[in-house]
């Protein structure tokens, strides 16, 4: 099996795709915290993403990367500049440097955060970033097209929705994507033949999205979930929205009007 590296593996989304994935290649799960359930094909390196000896040693002998790792929500600049940023070009650097083929890079819906949930988007629609973190991962698919173009380092770029077992509101209805689905949508990253730079969106086939996801269609994806069945309950549960509010409005949600935090799922995290 193919040897993957897969950084930012003890977060949500490293944890929903490891069992996901583990059955489909090595994995080289790295985090700066430590992972202690760690299966038969998987093992563990610590690695700061703005340590570029530290990632360069991480990809060393992969044949693949999945990069997760980085500040997932709005914060101070530093804080972004430093774990998606420096550590966006430090895990594209290493890959060039050891001849790694393929990057997935989890890009970000909050690329994209600030157009009207009234209008319908693709993959080339002109960024708009609603937040600092938003920004960061603008950047990121930039360096992915850098690398791709100018050191033939192929890279599919995810706009990730909301990875969850199940919607929780009316916003993520539009976005959701399960985790099979979006294990799916990597496996295509991973081993399509015909991938340069691809920007998609990771979503699943929900009826009340804002994206056009033809790109992601076209190399094969073809989501088995949708937040359909979903739908009357959190509808029926969810507070009003304010219809005037840029939250409401907008794609990005509660990011649009952050100054930290911003995800209300994450209660850890500063709002």
């Amino acid at each position: 099996m193919k040897k993957i590296l897969m950084t930012g593996a003890a977060g949500g989304v490293g944890t929903f795709l490891r069992p996901e994935l583990r059955d489909r290649y090595d994995l080289v799960l790295s985090d700066l915290r430590d992972i202690d359930d760690l299966h038969s094909n998987e093992r563990f390196v610590a690695a700061d993403l703005a340590d570029p000896d530290a990632v360069f040693s991480a990809a060393e002998g992969v044949d693949g990367i999945i990069h997760l790792g980085g500040y997932a929500v709005e914060g101070p600049w530093p804080t972004i500049r430093d774990a998606n940023i420096e550590g966006t070009y430090n895990i594209y650097e290493a890959a060039r440097q050891h001849s790694v083929k393929r990057v997935v890079f989890a890009s970000s819906n909050h690329t994209v955060g600030f157009y009207p949930r009234t209008e319908t988007i693709d993959h080339l629609s002109v960024p708009r970033p609603d937040t600092r973190y938003g920004v960061s991962k603008v950047c990121g698919e930039a360096v992915a097209s850098l690398y791709a173009d100018k050191y033939g380092v192929e890279s599919m770029c995810v706009r990730i929705g909301n990875v969850a077992v199940k919607p929780v509101d009316a916003r993520r209805l539009a976005i959701w994507i399960s985790p099979r689905d979006l294990a799916r949508l990597i496996g295509i990253g991973l081993d399509h033949p015909e991938i340069r730079h691809e920007i998609v969106y990771g979503v699943s086939q929900n009826q009340l999205g804002w994206w056009d996801n033809r790109n992601a269609t076209r190399l094969g994806y073809r989501p088995r979930d949708s937040s359909e069945p979903y739908a009357e309950d959190v509808l029926a549960h969810a507070p009003p929205e304010d219809p005037d509010s840029i939250a409401t409005r907008c794609q990005g949600g509660n990011f649009a009007i952050s100054e930290s935090g911003g995800d209300p799922s994450k209660p850890d995290q500063p709002q």
